[in-house]
């Protein structure tokens, strides 16, 4: 008999609530942790995964929750809470790798609260694919830097998202939503656009006159990628803060 696991998602703005109900096990972790990395890449302030309706039917399978949780404190700095987990559940989360590394609380509001509490300090903004697109990106990027304290950061930061809002402007021609997260040792620099086309480096030609922006975020970034969206895809760079 195949297992089954249904994962309900409220991204109301801020905390991204999962709510799993069925079978996990070795055969659906899969979807959980495709889920959850689904969830990440909207770039909720945090996330928080409700475990009450959940039958652990191999304890193997909780180190879903370790490996989003790790992945989400790289990129892109979202903190991740369990809730309500079933008391076998609990006991094994107890003993386990992921509970050292994701919080567990009884209930979903709790968990919410911490959630919550535990979330970087972030800037978003929607733009247009218009001329004065770049001007205004390095506008939030001063106002983010000033607001936190961080004036060394606004350089970099300006170059990095001028390159990413003009990639979107010139290629996607969609609407954009930016967000700038400060979690150290980076600064999380973020866009989205409604373009399913992976953002990959150009190889130009020496007598090309563009084609260098990613090759100039990847000199300047820690690291930089780009993940797909249900509706596009986000382009994202970490920069070094200290």
């Amino acid at each position: 008999m195949v297992s089954r696991i249904t994962c309900e998602v409220n991204d109301e703005s801020p905390v991204t609530v999962v709510r799993l109900a069925g079978a996990l096990d070795l055969g659906t972790m899969r979807a959980v942790h495709t889920v959850l990395d689904r969830c990440l890449t909207t770039l909720p302030d945090a996330l928080v995964v409700d475990l009450g309706r959940v039958t652990v039917a191999d304890r193997l399978a909780l180190s879903v929750f370790a490996a989003a949780a790790r992945q989400a404190a790289d990129w892109p700095a979202v903190p991740v809470v369990l809730c309500s987990p079933p008391p076998d559940a609990a006991a094994w989360l107890a003993t386990s790798t992921a509970c050292r590394v994701v919080p567990v609380r009884q209930d979903c509001a709790e968990a919410t609260r911490l959630a919550g509490a535990a979330a970087a300090p972030r800037l978003r903004a929607r733009l247009e694919p218009v001329a004065g697109a770049c001007r205004r990106a390095r506008e939030l990027v001063g106002d983010a830097c000033s607001r936190w304290n961080v004036p060394h950061l606004v350089e970099p930061a300006s170059l990095v998202l001028s390159e990413l809002v003009g990639n979107v402007v010139r290629h996607a021609h969609t609407p954009m939503r930016i967000t700038l997260t400060l979690h150290q040792p980076y600064l999380r620099v973020a866009v989205a656009d409604g373009s399913r086309t992976a953002a990959r480096e150009a190889s130009p030609s020496l007598s090309a006159e563009g084609g260098r922006g990613l090759l100039l975020i990847r000199e300047m970034a820690q690291r930089w990628g780009s993940s797909p969206l249900a509706d596009g895809k986000v382009v994202w760079a970490l920069l070094p803060a200290n």
